[in-house]
């Protein structure tokens, strides 16, 4: 017997009033009024962050966790709303994704929407939009990951939905220093998570706080 698949969440971003993005999403601002530098800016001065340019970087915990990003990951889910801007039936289909050419993902990514479109493949990412419930959209993710771990990529809704579907067994939340007031809200207080979850809380030099979760 292999060891059981897991879900996972990893380097989950959100302000210290619990929001994973803010509101008015947009193409020009994909995470609304939050600004994603604020979110992020601990994982983007990692020496692992993949879109690095310039050598150094550092070193650490925060970039431990950015590496542990792919660790042993076979697909991802994620919400419409994190594959792009539009929303409703797809006004057509040129929009493939915000990664570009070179998506970082690196499996197969199910993309959960109610309205479904063909597959495609960018580099060594094949995008699948499917519609269903969260169980019937993981069995479908198991099944490509091919023995491995999926990863539940977000946004916070998406997350939610997992959560309230008790289909998640580790996340890892990187709270920022900042305040969005607004927006798409992954929790009022990770305390919430506490009744199913263990629970480890990891201050960093950086100023984002880590808070690990694993099932009970």
């Amino acid at each position: 017997m292999g060891m059981a698949q897991l879900v996972r969440v990893h380097n989950f971003m959100v302000s210290s009033d619990g929001y994973g993005a803010g509101e008015g999403q947009s193409l020009e601002r994909p995470f609304g009024h939050a600004d994603p530098a604020q979110l992020g800016a601990w994982a983007f001065a990692t020496a692992s962050w993949p879109n690095r340019s310039d050598p150094g970087g550092s070193r650490g915990l925060d970039d431990y966790m950015v590496r542990d990003f792919h660790r042993n990951i076979g697909a991802e889910i994620m919400g419409r709303n994190k594959f792009g801007p539009q929303r409703g039936p797809w006004a057509d289909h040129e929009w493939q994704g915000w990664w570009g050419r070179q998506p970082p993902f690196h499996t197969p990514v199910f993309v959960m929407t109610h309205h479904e479109r063909p597959s495609f493949r960018l580099s060594d990412t094949t995008f699948h939009f499917i519609g269903g419930e969260p169980a019937a959209v993981l069995r479908r993710a198991f099944e490509a990951a091919e023995g491995k771990d999926v990863r539940l990529g977000g946004g916070a809704t998406t997350i939610r939905q997992f959560l309230d579907a008790d289909l998640i067994d580790t996340l890892h939340i990187a709270v920022a220093p900042v305040q969005l007031g607004a927006g798409s809200r992954l929790w009022r207080s990770p305390e919430e998570l506490r009744d199913r979850y263990h629970h480890d809380v990891v201050p960093s030099p950086s100023g984002v706080v880590h808070h690990l979760f694993w099932r009970r």
